[in-house]
């Protein structure tokens, strides 16, 4: 570092962070020696901070010095501005990652759209699940005290594309091209994401997309320090036309029928997601043309679309767009994500960061535990079975790289000792030494009522880190004891988000509390947007 140095007027284009050389622990840093000859050589530019850089290329995560007080200044910035609001909301931690004080970070007199992100991740647990899931979206938002300033409720997966095509076409014609849209959540929750996914589709005018640089985005919480930005699409009624065509034809294209690229994608994204989606370009960029082929459309050209068409040759640098195409422009921004007050992932390290967030869709564990056994969700969490009239079925809906143990009640005490830190219960990593500096676990007791054997009682939600759905007898009286770091926030959600995950178990492992897991087939978003 050279605290010498002044600040530059260069903000990073993965955090929006100003970019400078003065004190490592600032966001937007680079070092002094690359920072000065970018300087010199005006291609400052084109560089990203040292931080998303290790981010992205690393998956290493420095420490910043950026308080929860500054990310909200940011974000209460947009109070005075007509715009709109897309409020992203975490379903693995619903209903802790919606914003409580929204409206008074962004004013009342905001339209809101919610939306439900990572839908992917969720198995369909019975018929008509998304619809539920959105039902139980909207009343969390009433709960919130968000009345009547959200305008729709979508769910949608930013990582998959699953949603999104149906959420372009819905702002375009509601919003249309009133104002500004901000992209406003929790951190974590996917903001990043869909800046990116939004930034390759229709909502995104056509040569911004390849002048603009995409957003940074990690498993860890705040990448985003500032606003991001890209110029919005004018919805034309001759752009909706076309864009309608388009959609049209693709819903009724086969998987024989599609690219070779494309259904490499889709079959890559069936692995990874139970719904899958595919988001378009209706109008090609400028830059992909032939700079000698001019062919004129008379149709576009009455209509004024030339901008965005494909049949205009370029005015303009490729790393720059003119003043005419930014005339009266109107901008989706990306905020900072708001750090919750309680989340665990604030006391995990980079690495366990990356084994507790799911990236993948999540198969869900079953587990029958009869009174007086314990069940351990990694080195994170304990629930203890104390009372109950029968045996129980414990269903873990967390990632795949946080191990699931059950032992006696009476050896659960030994087991965390001996083996947090350890291969066993896998989160936390790295031995005693790790576990000095792990919070003690606190303990809550949770009385339920058993609502029979086809549906969850509640779900025992574990923060960033998913949830445990418990089921039992109809009527059946349940004493539970949930162990944990007071700062994680561990809390009982009634009703449960998935309240059949049971059904989803396979055949039992003999002489085992375990059932074997099975995966729902994943389900293509065709894209096709039906009128309401």
């Amino acid at each position: 570092p050279d605290p010498d140095q002044a600040f530059s007027d260069t903000c990073c284009p993965g955090c929006g962070a100003v970019l400078h050389c003065t004190a490592l622990a600032v966001p937007g840093y680079l070092p002094s020696e690359k920072f000065k000859v970018l300087l010199q050589e005006g291609r400052l530019g084109g560089a990203t901070c040292q931080r998303c850089h290790l981010l992205s290329h690393h998956h290493k995560a420095l420490k910043l010095q950026v308080t929860a007080e500054q990310y909200r200044a940011v974000v209460q910035s947009i109070r005075p501005l007509r715009a709109l609001v897309l409020l992203i909301v975490d379903l693995l931690d619903v209903p802790d990652s919606i914003v409580p004080d929204l409206a008074e970070l962004v004013g009342t007199n905001k339209h809101v759209v919610v939306l439900g992100n990572k839908v992917d991740l969720l198995p369909a647990d019975s018929p008509n699940h998304l619809q539920r899931i959105r039902r139980r979206l909207s009343g969390y938002c009433r709960e919130a005290g968000f009345g009547d300033q959200v305008a729709d409720v979508h769910l949608i997966s930013a990582k998959t594309g699953y949603g999104v095509e149906a959420l372009v076409s819905s702002l375009q014609r509601s919003w249309k091209y009133n104002g500004d849209v901000y992209l406003v959540g929790v951190a974590n929750a996917g903001k990043s994401t869909l800046f990116n996914t939004l930034l390759e589709s229709d909502y995104c005018k056509s040569r911004a997309s390849e002048v603009t640089r995409k957003a940074t985005i990690s498993p860890w919480p705040g990448t985003t320090l500032n606003l991001l930005r890209f110029p919005i699409m004018n919805p034309t009624p001759h752009r909706l036309f076309r864009r309608q065509q388009r959609l049209n034809a693709a819903s009724r294209q086969t998987e024989a029928e599609l690219p070779q690229e494309e259904l490499r994608r889709l079959q890559h994204l069936s692995r990874k997601g139970y719904l899958v989606g595919h988001v378009g370009r209706t109008f090609l960029s400028n830059t992909r043309m032939r700079r000698e082929e001019i062919d004129f459309d008379p149709d576009s050209l009455s209509f004024g679309e030339d901008e965005e068409t494909e049949t205009t040759v370029p005015s303009t640098p490729l790393d720059e767009m003119s003043s005419n195409e930014l005339k009266d422009a109107h901008w989706l921004f990306d905020t900072p994500g708001l750090m919750k007050e309680q989340d665990i992932l604030s006391l995990l390290t980079e690495q366990e960061v990356m084994s507790v967030v799911p990236t993948q869709a999540i198969v869900p564990r079953t587990f029958v535990l009869k009174p007086s056994m314990s069940l351990f969700v990694g080195g994170l969490a304990r629930i203890d079975f104390l009372q109950g009239g029968t045996s129980c079925w414990f269903s873990v809906m967390a990632s795949s790289r946080v191990p699931v143990h059950i032992s006696s009640l009476e050896k659960a005490d030994g087991v965390y000792q001996k083996h947090a830190g350890g291969v066993l219960l896998g989160v936390p990593t790295g031995g005693p030494e790790r576990m000095r500096a792990f919070p003690e676990f606190v303990t809550q007791d949770v009385r339920l009522e058993g609502g029979g054997y086809l549906e969850a009682a509640a779900d025992i939600t574990l923060s960033s880190a998913g949830w445990v759905a418990v089921t039992a007898a109809a009527g059946d009286q349940l004493l539970l004891r949930l162990h944990g770091p007071e700062a994680a926030g561990f809390r009982v959600r009634t009703p449960p988000l998935l309240p059949h995950l049971v059904s989803l178990k396979g055949e039992r492992v003999r002489k085992s509390a375990a059932y074997r897991t099975v995966k729902v087939a994943a389900l293509k978003d065709s894209g096709l947007v039906k009128k309401r």
